[in-house]
């Protein structure tokens, strides 16, 4: 399992997670405290709110969705 710390600051950026998360042929998870979203929904990770630090849990290999994930990346 791989775990980073992300922030989306606007719709765009979830939009674009989102869609990378969606071409993983593996589950991706997102959390918030203690709530936990589906990455590939669009309502759930907009849900969790915008210009908070996020949790993305997933389990597999993917360079794209990896690159999406260091452009959102919290230092």
């Amino acid at each position: 399992m791989n775990e980073k710390k992300i922030k989306l600051m606007a719709t765009e950026d979830v939009k674009e997670f989102v869609k990378a998360a969606e071409t993983c042929d593996f589950e991706v998870d997102v959390a918030y405290q203690r709530i936990l979203v589906d990455a590939k929904s669009l309502l759930g990770v907009l849900a969790l709110g915008l210009a908070k630090e996020l949790t993305v849990k997933y389990w597999g290999s993917n360079t794209a969705f990896e690159s999406v994930v260091q452009k959102y990346a919290v230092a």
